[in-house]
């Protein structure tokens, strides 16, 4: 198998210089929630990078061009210019606006030579002021892999190639679907190139890293992949509507793409199957058909499908020049199980279901009713986890320590606050004294029990305690103590040392003269 892949570098940005017919004046930064999501080369010549805010980018360069980062803009202009792809190659397929892989050996065949085809498939993609570049090599990841050297690899070549390919290649790759945690656990242990992980057994990779692990190891050895839009064997799940007149606006297309792809997953539901490779297939007035397959990483939503669909469609009636659209057909080429997440709400679900559910509760409560946790930067514990909207993608915590913070390990839960009345704790001495916290900080007694509602502790060890200055730029502020302490409780089984011996671990505040419990240790 050969397979040459089509790249068309900061394809956002270049999606939006089509859209703007060209009257987009460089440097250009494609912006997502504040933050630049992509740039042009002009752009990043001149310091602008992935990630960076956006008033720090405008302050290197003040003439930056921001455009509103639109996926469906992404996804509409590159399903028109993949249709010139079409004449070169009969096996096309999208990975994603951006991205798109050839099967090579029938174009290389059909042309007379990879070499051919290659420049082809570049020219049918050229466009005023777009960039394509294309790689060639034995599987769909390595021919991905080698669009960024612009390289043709010899056949069987693959994993000579591979080797000397630095390890981040794949961060930079969102279809090669390779884990940014595991890779940055392997950069950890020394492993640079792509060479590196092949060397490490296949079964020590998996076991320590699980099913991606696994998943990189199979790209950095060049394992055989599977075959560009192959017709699998599938069940009749295909979907297809004829409307009374003939679809010529992108509007009529978008309530085809939603009705189609709702239909589609309620027979997929059926079906106990969830789809990763879909083919769109349109019969014009003319009585011609035109058809793409679109490829995902991970199962295709209802959402997901009908955006694709809505994409397609409206690179058909403007871009491509299709007319009229009599019937419109999506055929699910590659069914797999679907993911259950286990008991939720007493019942087995699907992550599509599961998000599904908090959209639709979103949609009538509001974007705010439903919350998930965020990792951000703080001394405390509880100041660690900040609830934004769910489905909001917050950029986490910058790594860069924060003076005065909690030493690891952190702890496994916490409290209802320093505020709530159970979190009231006493510590005393071995004289049964109060101890305390004096104003230098420091410990009034050596503490030798704690006790928590009707739970009784010996203090067996303790850290601290450290000061933190709360909130000193408010009308109220107030001056917190910390302090890791380790008790025992005997339990009713047994009294004496041992396994009748229960073992806990508190977060101590000490604040407004008293202690309170911030988390507990498990």
């Amino acid at each position: 198998m050969r397979v040459a892949a089509v790249w068309f570098p900061d394809w956002p940005v270049q999606a939006a210089r089509l859209d703007a017919d060209g009257e987009l004046a460089e440097p250009i930064a494609i912006v997502r929630q504040h933050r630049v999501k992509a740039c042009s080369q002009d752009a990043r010549a001149r310091g602008v990078r992935r990630g960076m805010k956006l008033r720090h980018a405008q302050a290197l360069v003040p003439e930056l061009q921001a455009v509103d980062d639109d996926p469906e803009r992404d996804g509409r202009m590159f399903a028109g210019l993949a249709a010139g792809l079409d004449d070169v190659a009969a096996s096309v397929e999208i990975l994603r606006p951006g991205l798109a892989v050839v099967d090579m050996a029938a174009a290389g065949k059909f042309h007379g030579g990879e070499d051919r085809a290659t420049e082809m498939l570049i020219d049918a993609s050229a466009r005023r002021g777009i960039d394509a570049c294309a790689g060639v090599a034995d599987e769909i990841a390595t021919a991905v892999i080698a669009t960024r050297a612009q390289a043709v690899v010899e056949p069987g070549g693959s994993a000579r190639f591979l080797a000397s390919q630095p390890l981040q290649v794949l961060r930079a790759e969102e279809a090669l679907g390779a884990d940014a945690d595991t890779l940055a656990a392997l950069s950890q242990l020394g492993l640079a190139t792509l060479g590196d992980v092949a060397e490490v057994p296949p079964q020590a990779m998996a076991t320590r890293f699980g099913a991606r692990g696994a998943h990189i190891h199979r790209i950095a050895r060049a394992a055989p992949d599977r075959r560009v839009a192959p017709e699998l064997p599938t069940r009749d799940l295909a979907v297809a509507i004829t409307p009374e007149d003939p679809i010529e606006r992108v509007d009529a297309a978008a309530f085809a793409a939603r009705a189609l792809a709702a239909g589609l997953h309620e027979r997929l539901k059926e079906a106990g199957s969830v789809c990763l490779r879909l083919k769109v297939t349109a019969e014009l007035g003319d009585g011609s058909r035109v058809e793409r397959v679109w490829r995902t990483r991970e199962a295709l939503s209802e959402s997901a499908t009908a955006d694709r669909v809505r994409w397609q469609l409206d690179g058909w009636l403007t871009a491509g020049g299709a007319g009229q659209i009599t019937s419109l057909i999506l055929e699910p080429l590659e069914l797999s199980a679907p993911e259950v997440l286990g008991e939720l709400w007493s019942a087995g679900t699907t992550r599509d279901e599961a998000l599904r559910v908090a959209q639709r509760v979103q949609s009538q409560l509001g974007i705010d009713a439903v919350v998930q946790p965020r990792l951000v930067g703080g001394r405390g514990v509880a100041e660690r986890v900040e609830l934004v909207p769910f489905g909001e993608d917050a950029p986490g915590p910058d790594g860069r320590p924060w003076p005065g913070e909690i030493p690891p390990p952190l702890p496994a839960r916490l409290g209802g606050g320093v505020d709530h009345p159970a979190s009231r704790v006493r510590l005393i001495d071995q004289g049964g004294r109060p101890v305390g916290v004096s104003a230098e900080v420091l410990l009034t007694a050596e503490p030798y029990a704690l006790a928590w509602g009707e739970g009784r502790y010996l203090v067996t060890g303790w850290a601290g305690p450290w000061p933190v200055d709360a909130g000193w730029w408010t009308r109220a502020p107030n001056k917190v103590a910390r302090m890791q302490v380790v008790g025992t409780r005997e339990s009713a089984q047994g009294s004496t040392r041992g396994s009748g011996e229960e073992t806990c671990g508190w977060l101590l505040a000490w604040t407004r003269g008293s202690w309170r419990v911030e988390a507990v240790y498990s």
